[in-house]
């Protein structure tokens, strides 16, 4: 690919934005300088003032969404967690979404990524990604509820097809984990509702392999496709 080209996909500028960054000597391939923008290049071997270029193969990162925070780039709504993110992933070319959504108040585990096939296969129903989730819940946990929520057959109100069967395990008095494999609409606070307890916070642990582990408020880290589902490939950038 173009030299200029790989610069703009990765949000380095413009077209006429990078070139002037290469035509000044600040771009170098296997360490030689380069001013030739159209010099085709694998963007790997690319540095910019030294520095090798910002995620060349691809994003695929965990983020640690705080409480408040909305997924989605519209700041109406309140902070974004798209300002959690470095500013020039806006910019590449595809552009880094979030893999599913979490609601305002929920907290915890958030996969961003630019591979939108990977993205599509980690939130299609099809493919059984788990999804676990800590839910501190208004009263008492009990036997009866963890048993309803993995009966596979609590119906939703204002839906035909029961929710597959959930896991789930009482953690403490009013804390439980609980797993889906499915993606609907408030899922986990409406199962909870629909057996008559309620969710006062929602915080999501893992998604497929991939663990939220001790990653910090607001921070986010690299991880792979195999941590978030073993077995799947990703496809080659570029």
């Amino acid at each position: 690919m173009r030299l200029d080209r790989v610069l703009g996909n990765l949000g380095y500028g413009s077209r006429p934005n990078v070139q002037r960054l290469v035509r000044t000597g600040r771009v170098a391939v296997a360490g030689a300088p380069v001013r030739d923008p159209a010099r085709h290049v694998s963007a790997t071997d690319v540095t910019l003032d030294g520095e090798p270029l910002d995620h060349p193969g691809g994003v695929l990162v965990a983020l640690h969404k705080p409480a408040g925070h909305v997924v989605s780039r519209n700041d109406r709504e309140g902070p974004t967690v798209h300002e959690l993110l470095p500013d020039h992933w806006a910019d590449r070319l595809p552009r880094p979404e979030p893999v599913g959504r979490l609601d305002r108040e929920t907290s915890g585990l958030l996969l961003v990524t630019d591979d939108h096939t990977l993205l599509h296969r980690l939130t299609s129903p099809r493919h059984d990604v788990p999804k676990t989730y800590l839910a501190t819940l208004a009263r008492p946990a009990t036997a009866e509820l963890a048993d309803e929520l993995a009966a596979g057959t609590l119906v939703l109100r204002g839906e035909d097809a029961a929710c597959r069967p959930a896991t789930v395990r009482i953690v403490e008095d009013r804390l439980l984990e609980i797993t889906i494999t499915e993606g609907r609409y408030h899922q986990v606070r409406r199962m909870i509702a629909a057996c008559g307890n309620h969710v006062e916070a929602l915080h999501r642990v893992a998604i497929g392999g991939c663990l939220l582990g001790d990653l910090a408020e607001g921070e986010w880290r690299d991880v792979t496709v195999d941590e978030v589902n073993p077995g799947a490939a990703r496809p080659s950038a570029g």
